[in-house]
């Protein structure tokens, strides 16, 4: 009895590991960011999660696809542009999966597969553009990429979100050509900025020229008003106070003067033409005196 008892209990006691197992076998958390994609005896059901999902030990197989944003790192790859050229690129594509079960189902690898296309995919790219095009164009390259890499991903159930091209490196005879020209390039940059330096200087001090010639000139223009009707207030003054004098007052102003020119050492006189006029004044004063004197010895 006592050792059915315990064969029974050893029974039991295996049982219940056995369903606790069954259990946390059947029993599965999906995270936010993943699904499951079950297959219930090979065939394919619809994705699950995220939560609790339950599976059938022995007779489900389920499949946890990451749903977040990841990247491809694409080593260094020779190609050959439109004209010729070899030149070594590597870049980065960036990609999600959209649809868990397309991911699982239709490719193997979805990863390695899309590595394979973008090699091929830039190759193809880079054969029809030159290489100046390439080495200027990066983010056109890029976009083209990204177009033709989706266009085969998504069948996958994964989308192509960006290409990054990291880096150019094309062949050293041109790249000795591009550092020269990029040498004569800032030189000639140089000589410009001198230039438009000088030029702006001098249009600077000619303004500064011209300026000072105005304020010159104006300040001339009012001195010479100023003078002008300085003047023009003394010869109305003068003509205002030569109005009050008499012929006979100028005439003995004008004997005065001549008086006072006969008293100097020089024995010259210079008499003007206007000297007959001044001393008719004189020549009536005398006539009407002789005529007065005759008469009065008549009488």
């Amino acid at each position: 009895m006592q050792v059915e008892a315990a064969g029974i209990a050893i029974g039991a006691f295996i049982f219940v590991i056995i369903v606790l197992i069954f259990l946390f076998a059947s029993i599965k958390i999906v995270k936010e960011y993943e699904r499951i994609v079950n297959f219930r005896l090979g065939k394919a059901q619809a994705e699950k999660g995220p939560g609790i999902v339950i599976v059938i030990p022995g007779v489900d197989r389920p499949v946890r696809v990451d749903l977040r944003e990841r990247f491809l790192t694409i080593p260094h790859q020779t190609c050959i542009t439109k004209d010729n050229a070899p030149v070594d690129i590597d870049f980065i594509i960036y990609m999600k999966v959209i649809s868990a079960a397309d991911s699982v189902i239709k490719v193997n690898n979805f990863e390695g597969a899309a590595m394979g296309i973008a090699t091929t995919t830039l190759r193809a790219v880079i054969g029809d553009i030159i290489l100046d095009e390439v080495l200027s164009k990066r983010e056109e390259i890029n976009a083209v990429l990204r177009t033709k890499l989706d266009e085969v991903t998504t069948r996958w159930g994964v989308k192509v979100t960006n290409v990054e091209i990291r880096e150019i490196l094309p062949p050293k005879t041109v790249s000795d050509a591009m550092i020269l020209q990029m040498s004569a390039e800032r030189s000639r940059r140089a000589v410009v900025l001198e230039a438009d330096g000088k030029k702006t200087a001098t249009i600077t001090v000619a303004e500064g020229d011209k300026q000072s010639a105005i304020l010159r000139a104006e300040g001339q223009k009012q001195a010479a008003i100023l003078n002008a009707e300085g003047y023009s207030q003394a010869l109305t003054t003068i003509f205002g106070a030569a109005k009050g004098i008499d012929e006979k007052t100028l005439m003995i102003q004008y004997l005065d003067t001549l008086k006072t020119l006969g008293s100097s050492p020089s024995t010259k006189w210079i008499l003007p033409m206007e000297f007959t006029e001044l001393i008719k004044p004189i020549r009536s004063v005398l006539a009407t005196a002789e005529s007065g004197g005759s008469q009065e010895e008549k009488k």
